[in-house]
């Protein structure tokens, strides 16, 4: 058993890999440490083989995940890095040092399973899109506040209350705390809709898609227009095509 960790900017996913299959998906707020509960959850787990990290959140709690490991199983725990190439995708980044592991791996994971090109959407703390053609070209993205950190910055200050938008709801609000919740989502699904129309046009007749993934996946599903699927697990998915 190998144990795959994607460690984003406020969560940390993991899952046990075996025989080519993942395990469910396993979720918990790092708050930039490691919480109680992913003691809790490691102190009743198998001793894995491998431990594989994908890790965006810094150095410091990469290092404590590290330390744990090797507390719990004796185990180096491997820090998986962006590649100019593997497992049959090439990053479009001339440093590819500077594109997210997160988003690599997802890369890596859609190239994997999914036929044809893809518009990958990693809906987090950050919102990231990601244009990969069918010869596992990656075509270069897109980057996005949040739909908390949105809200956030237009919020901070004032004393417009926080309401959560409602997807069955018309696009426009009749005030201003739904106007700033609905218009926090409408803008990533606008995007959505209109890089899914050029990669359709760069790509004429060939097979898309449009891959959603992320904490925020699911609220944001409900207003693309175009058909999406759902992912949930995609950059374990790429984690664990390198096992």
């Amino acid at each position: 058993m190998e144990l795959l960790l994607d460690v984003g900017n406020t969560n940390l996913r993991w899952a046990q890999h075996r025989h080519g299959f993942l395990s469910e998906i396993h979720q918990v707020t790092h708050y930039r440490g490691l919480p109680i509960d992913l003691h809790a959850a490691w102190e009743q787990l198998e001793p894995p083989q491998r431990v594989l990290i994908s890790n965006v959140a810094g150095p410091t709690l990469g290092e404590a995940l590290v330390r744990a490991c090797r507390s719990y199983w004796g185990l180096t725990a491997e820090l998986v890095h962006t590649q100019v190439e593997s497992h049959g995708v090439r990053t479009a980044y001339v440093r590819p040092e500077n594109l997210g592991v997160d988003r690599w791996l997802a890369l890596i994971g859609a190239h994997g399973a999914f036929p044809g090109s893809s518009l990958i959407i990693d809906a987090g703390t950050a919102v990231t899109f990601d244009v990969l053609l069918p010869d596992g070209r990656h075509l270069g993205g897109l980057i996005l506040p949040g739909i908390e950190m949105m809200r956030d910055s237009l919020l901070s200050g004032t004393h417009i209350a926080r309401v959560e938008a409602d997807p069955s709801a018309a696009p426009w609000a009749v005030d201003t705390a739904p106007a700033v919740a609905a218009g926090s989502i409408q803008a990533v699904g606008a995007l959505v809709d209109r890089l899914h129309q050029r990669l359709m046009a760069h790509q004429a007749s060939k097979q898309t898609q449009i891959l959603l993934t992320g904490g925020d996946a699911e609220r944001i599903h409900p207003i693309i227009d175009a058909e999406v699927t759902l992912v949930p697990d995609l950059v374990l998915q790429g984690l664990a095509r390198l096992v």
